[in-house]
């Protein structure tokens, strides 16, 4: 059984910070090759916040949600763990994580710098391509929106 939170960054603990930060590291940097600022000062500013999934105190999935004022949210850092891959788990991460924009910022559109090869995922949840292809830290990006 999956164990979702949705924890403003003050409610993270030492712990849950930890895991989410390991986890990132884990796929953005060692596994994608791609050697990047992940720590990058937003996780803990504003309103941002952190959906968490867990199954067996372990953390299998992960997104990143920032929110300036005036701003769209962002949606990012979107992840499902390595062993938890094949179970459908980033669809139900991403309808999570438009829930939790619906509680919190009801009114504000939805922004998210993809992977240009995840477009058509992405399309699913009526994201739609808003910028040209771009290179971010060597991986082909896509700015995608959702009104």
């Amino acid at each position: 059984m999956i164990q979702w939170q949705d924890l403003h960054h003050s409610q993270l603990s030492v712990a849950q910070l930890y895991a989410l930060l390991r986890l990132r590291c884990a796929v953005f940097v060692v596994e994608q090759n791609c050697a990047y600022q992940d720590i990058d000062g937003d996780d803990m500013v504003g309103e941002n916040r952190h959906l968490l999934a867990w199954r067996d105190n372990a953390l299998i999935a992960y997104a990143r949600l920032l929110k300036q004022p005036g701003e769209p949210v962002v949606i990012g850092r979107v992840i499902v763990a390595p062993q938890a891959r094949g179970e459908k788990l980033g669809n139900r991460l991403m309808k999570e994580a438009l829930n939790v924009c619906a509680n919190h910022w009801p009114d504000s559109s939805i922004y998210l710098g993809a992977q240009a090869h995840l477009q058509r995922f992405y399309r699913q949840f009526g994201f739609i391509p808003v910028t040209d292809v771009y290179d971010e830290d060597g991986i082909a990006h896509i700015g995608m929106a959702r009104g």
